[in-house]
């Protein structure tokens, strides 16, 4: 199986994550929402597969480079 690093694009604060470990997730998905700058931007599934690592949780202020998530497809 091959597996994808889904990392932060910008610097800001979680502000959901809507999968948890064990959810299957399709391309486009919304994996969490990211609040950077006053703007929300979902962070999208690149792939089909199921998610394997949830790096994020709520209000965690993250930087660009960190793990939000691993999907295994």
């Amino acid at each position: 199986m091959a597996r994808e690093t889904i990392e932060v694009p910008i610097t800001g604060k979680i502000i959901s994550v809507a999968v948890k470990a064990g959810d299957t997730v399709k391309e486009g998905d919304v994996i969490c929402m990211l609040e950077s700058m006053k703007m929300e931007n979902p962070i999208l599934s690149p792939v089909d597969g199921a998610i394997v690592e949830i790096g994020v949780e709520p209000e965690q202020v993250v930087k660009p480079g960190e793990k939000i998530a691993v999907i295994e497809y």
